[in-house]
């Protein structure tokens, strides 16, 4: 049965909708005529539920904002919880970079980072860590989320390198370190590298009664 019979339909819904399509192919591809193809639903119906597309972008921006705040650290560890909030970062901005330029360009960045922020200084300070090194530490982390997630798209989006890593490292450093040239000649894990280079940072910013990141090199 069409969903413009019926009276189910819901803001989430259309939300969750419009919020798939912008993640999918970006906001450019956000239309109330496709919006309501996908929902099965008239357009006056999402005009009747979000108002016209600018108001539905804006909802969007509200929504993502509010979703990006929903930080929750585990760990045994001042230094583990930021680790955490760290990864879970990395992951929010990695799965919505439409949804997260767009609020970017509404000028909403440093509020949608605000219940991360909160989260680390909650644990700097549980690791011993007041004033202005408090405020190092906690944007160090930030900084370090924001610009490997960069890095990682533009190596994405990158066009196929020749030589690639796998030709320059092989025979360059093969004699001296091969375990070395092996290493460089693959593929990077990103989730591995990220993970121990926060915790390296971490390790190096907290006094060492906040507690040392715990269990090995990389989460199993």
């Amino acid at each position: 049965m069409p969903r413009s019979t019926r009276t189910a339909l819901t803001r989430d819904e259309v939300l969750d909708a419009a919020a798939a399509l912008v993640k999918q192919h970006g906001p450019a591809s956000l239309t109330m005529r496709k919006l309501a193809a996908e929902l099965g639903t008239a357009v006056t119906s999402i005009y009747w539920h979000v108002g016209n597309r600018e108001s539905l972008l804006d909802a969007l921006v509200e929504r993502t904002v509010e979703e990006m705040g929903a930080v929750r650290p585990a760990g045994r560890t001042p230094a583990a919880r930021i680790v955490s909030v760290a990864r879970g970062l990395r992951r929010e901005l990695r799965e919505r970079p439409h949804l997260i330029a767009m609020v970017h360009e509404r000028g909403l960045t440093e509020r949608m980072f605000l219940p991360a922020q909160q989260a680390l200084v909650h644990e700097v300070h549980a690791a011993g860590l007041r004033g202005a090194r408090a405020a190092e530490a906690v944007r160090a982390v930030q900084f370090q989320v924001v610009g490997y997630v960069l890095v990682e798209r533009n190596r994405e989006r990158a066009p196929v390198q020749h030589p690639g890593e796998e030709d320059l490292w092989d025979a360059q450093t093969a004699e001296h370190d091969p375990a070395l040239a092996r290493a460089l000649a693959r593929p990077p894990d990103p989730e591995r590298l990220f993970v121990n280079s926060v915790r390296a940072l971490v390790d190096g910013l907290l006094p060492r009664a906040g507690g040392a990141v715990s269990g090995g090199p990389y989460p199993q």
